[in-house]
């Protein structure tokens, strides 16, 4: 299955899936001039970045009682399966990611304005004190530590191309205690930061686009852009893009998401942050990565592959996911996070039933 949509670099690779696959029809395209070949191409790549957009509200996903019914048979809820997860993982190390935007916080229309709840924040600092805990997001590091303002957590920003260690250790493993810094995509930040000053400029004209830059990708959210302007924002974008080979668009909800063309993303944050802890070929741990977004897909399709712990999807509609397990909401995250430190704690006073 496809993590999120991609939106290749290579045009013609666009044209491919955005048009009928017909040998006839291709050969209609190679006849025409040139100016207006490229003129189709890019409307093709405009059309498919449209249907991406449209594919990330959560009012264009079908929610019928039957289709419903059946997704939550093969994604049942968290909470329902805790005993057998726990289960799952006993004699294992759990350790645990968090996406933050849709998970530990309501999505918002202003993105400055998502703060978590105090309940969740006390939850999170248990959640911390008892096992390795990690928030992996698009978001800038920075701007997501000053969210959570929780010293002992791991934070992987920009999709886990910047990531640091607690300043405290809270590993029960030895030899952990100097915090991880690591940022694959160093070389980028001078075109990050010059592609978002002309976003910036290129958006003002779109009434309800931001621009948020997030130190190692920019994240153009259309979440308070009327549909009708969609197109016309997708426009934009794909003409500074054009001049930018190196830099490649995702699709996150409701938000497009520019990236440096390395191939790193939130899966390859799990894997490097699990080896970080000294579980890269141990049998001996239980990931489990909670998230709502589609690149959240990424670190779902590692534990997958792995064949290790489990991925929790929070939505409250049913979506196509390599997650084993669902929440519908930050408030079912907060309770099962919970519900995780009460075990750990009522386990602890009886060493034989960890």
């Amino acid at each position: 299955m496809t993590n999120q949509n991609v939106v290749a670099p290579d045009v013609i690779n666009t044209l491919m899936l955005t048009v009928p696959d017909s040998l006839a029809v291709l050969g209609g395209f190679w006849s025409l001039p040139h100016k207006n070949l490229m003129r189709r191409l890019e409307g093709a790549k405009v059309s498919a970045w449209i249907d991406s957009m449209r594919a990330s509200s959560p009012t264009r996903v079908k929610s019928e009682n039957q289709e419903k019914r059946s997704w939550i048979l093969y994604h049942p809820s968290a909470l329902n399966v805790f005993d057998q997860i726990i289960c799952n993982s006993k004699g294992k190390q759990i350790v645990v990611f968090l996406d933050y935007d849709g998970t530990l916080s309501p999505i918002v229309s202003d993105p400055e304005k998502a703060f978590m709840s105090r309940k969740m924040r006390a939850t999170l600092k248990g959640i911390a004190r008892h096992f390795p805990t990690a928030i992996v997001t698009g978001r800038c590091r920075d701007k997501v530590y000053s969210f959570v303002k929780l010293a002992e957590l791991y934070y992987a920003g920009s999709h886990g191309m910047d990531i640091t260690g607690p300043t405290k250790s809270q590993s029960p493993k030895k030899g952990n205690n100097k915090a991880v810094l690591f940022q694959p995509a160093s070389q980028f930040l001078p075109m990050i930061d010059e592609v978002y000053k002309i976003l910036l400029e290129k958006t003002k004209s779109v009434p309800g686009a931001t621009v948020e830059n997030n130190k190692f990708c920019l994240s153009v959210h259309f979440r308070c852009v009327d549909e009708k302007s969609w197109a016309t924002l997708a426009e934009k974008v794909r003409l500074v893009l054009n001049e930018y080979p190196q830099l490649r668009l995702t699709q996150g909800r409701k938000v497009l998401e520019i990236r440096p063309t390395i191939k790193w993303d939130k899966g390859k944050a799990l894997e490097f942050l699990l080896k970080s802890l000294g579980y890269e070929n141990s049998n001996d741990v239980f990931p489990i990565y909670i998230g709502d977004d589609r690149t959240d897909e990424d670190a779902f399709k590692v534990l997958r592959s792995r064949g290790q712990g489990i991925g929790i999807l929070v939505s409250r509609v049913p979506k196509e996911t390599d997650a084993s397990y669902t929440l519908q909401d930050p408030s079912e995250v907060e309770q099962f996070l919970r519900r995780l430190v009460e075990w750990k704690r009522s386990s602890s006073v009886s060493p034989k039933s960890a």
